[in-house]
């Protein structure tokens, strides 16, 4: 059985990793953007607030809710969207945390 690379590193780098992944595209940063500035769970169509199709979306939804940054509950027809408060506050404590590691007042390059 072959094992995942990210295995090799430790837990506090693979959950930032996780992170910073559900942050790579624009379009995520965008959905957790309006979620937080609506300050309430959003019904129905949040590909409304995106010049981008509803599949494409739903796909960015699915990576936001699989890194637990957003929970969405289906109610009849419709889905409630909400940012997970709780990850949200991890997510900042993991960011910076990672980001305080790196020190750019102590890079040297060559030159």
């Amino acid at each position: 059985m072959v094992l995942a690379k990210t295995t090799l590193f430790d837990t506090e780098l693979q959950e930032a990793a996780s992170f910073f992944k559900a942050l790579g595209h624009p379009a995520r940063l965008q959905i957790l953007r309006y979620l937080s500035e609506t300050k309430m769970c959003i019904t129905g169509d949040i590909s409304e607030e995106l010049p981008l199709s509803r599949t494409t979306v739903n796909q960015h939804l699915a990576e936001l809710k699989k890194a637990g940054l957003i929970q969405g509950h289906v109610s009849g027809k419709n889905t409630n969207y909400c940012l997970d408060p709780e990850k949200i506050k991890t997510l900042k404590m993991v960011s910076d945390a990672f980001l305080s590691t790196l020190e750019p007042d102590d890079f040297k390059c060559g030159g």
